[in-house]
């Protein structure tokens, strides 16, 4: 049986700085049910959802072993646009026919924008 991925849980002590992270930067919408713990970013076109859950205090920020992986068509164009807006990405890296760059949401985890997807 194969099984799509639809969601995917981020645990975080900074719950209002996440939510505004990913609506500002890449254009979710927060969604939260009464008395939820949970609040749901969803896509505007399809695509992953994130579901923010406070951590624990036990829980350590950022120490999955997890990139989310961001889309675009051109990785300068893109990182240029976000440091408008201001999030800054780190170097463009070029691998084998596509290129991407990194950087971190505010509950340090990492975040990728990649073209990869595009060379197809």
């Amino acid at each position: 049986m194969t099984l799509p991925i639809n969601r995917i849980v981020i645990y975080t002590k900074k719950l209002p700085e996440m939510v505004a992270f990913y609506t500002r930067f890449f254009g979710f919408t927060a969604h939260q049910r009464d008395k939820d713990r949970i609040v749901e970013l969803r896509p505007h076109h399809g695509g992953l959802t994130i579901l923010l859950h406070s951590a624990a205090t036990s829980q350590k920020e950022g120490q999955a072993l997890i990139k989310l992986v961001f889309d675009v068509e051109n990785v300068e164009t893109s990182c240029a646009e976000f440091k408008l807006a201001g999030l800054d990405f780190g170097p463009v890296h070029k691998a084998e026919g596509y290129a991407f760059a990194n950087a971190k949401d505010p509950s340090n985890n990492p975040i990728s924008i990649s073209s990869r997807a595009m060379t197809s």
